[in-house]
């Protein structure tokens, strides 16, 4: 390295001519957003229940308009993941009330088991991306995606960008949507399974959670891969 050389800390890559951060503050964030927006439509898509130990991943991609991010924002849109389970709703159904182009799509826990979570998540944003594309009117910019991949075989440009559920509105919009149907499913699948406690732990391996798979086995939604992981340590088999 030459003498007085910075090192090359951050990635770049290059997404329709502009060369973006995979790590970006939340001004630079906003900028790229709007040089994309230049070109056309901007996609975003992220995950929930990537970490669970019982039923599916679900992704979702949505795309806003200037007044409907503006809208949302003053809601208080961010990462789902910093939102309470109330407020998640009243978002949601302001998305849906105002119009909010979106689509969802669940990976069931045998492609977990089958595929591994990060292709099981892949696919399933690959499926909503594409299914939202279909009803997008005009040309498509960019394709936002929260995290480190780029998702397989779509023909659209992509920005894998970390902390883009709380960066992107968009991707924040996708993150509020498929955390609220993830949610919803696995209030619905307490009542088939009542002793595991997804009302409350969602199916992610709480401590109660845990001891109840240890003490009951598992159930046909949870994945065999994420529980034999925690669980075979010689004390029982699952």
């Amino acid at each position: 390295m030459l003498k007085g050389a910075v090192p090359l800390l951050r990635q770049f890559m290059l997404v329709n001519d502009l060369i973006l951060p995979a790590r970006a503050e939340p001004v630079e964030a906003r900028s790229g957003l709007r040089m994309l927006e230049k070109s056309g439509a901007v996609i975003g898509t992220d995950e929930a229940g990537r970490g669970a130990l019982a039923g599916p991943v679900v992704a979702a991609a949505a795309v806003l308009t200037r007044e409907q991010e503006e809208a949302l924002l003053a809601m208080g849109l961010k990462d789902s993941k910093k939102v309470t389970a109330l407020r998640r709703e009243k978002i949601f159904k302001a998305m849906n009330d105002m119009g909010v182009l979106w689509r969802a799509y669940m990976g069931s826990p045998e492609s977990v088991d089958n595929d591994g979570i990060s292709a099981a998540t892949l696919r399933t944003m690959k499926e909503c991306v594409n299914r939202l594309a279909r009803k997008v009117t005009g040309k498509i910019s960019c394709v936002i995606v929260d995290g480190t991949e780029e998702i397989p075989g779509i023909d659209f440009h992509q920005w894998a960008l970390i902390r883009a559920d709380d960066l992107i509105p968009c991707v924040s919009a996708a993150s509020i949507a498929a955390k609220v149907i993830r949610d919803r499913l696995m209030i619905k699948l307490a009542d088939k399974y009542p002793e595991y406690g997804f009302t409350h732990n969602k199916g992610y391996p709480t401590k109660f959670h845990m001891k109840t798979v240890m003490e009951l086995g598992m159930t046909d939604i949870h994945r065999e891969s994420f529980c034999r992981k925690i669980f075979l340590k010689g004390e029982r088999k699952l």
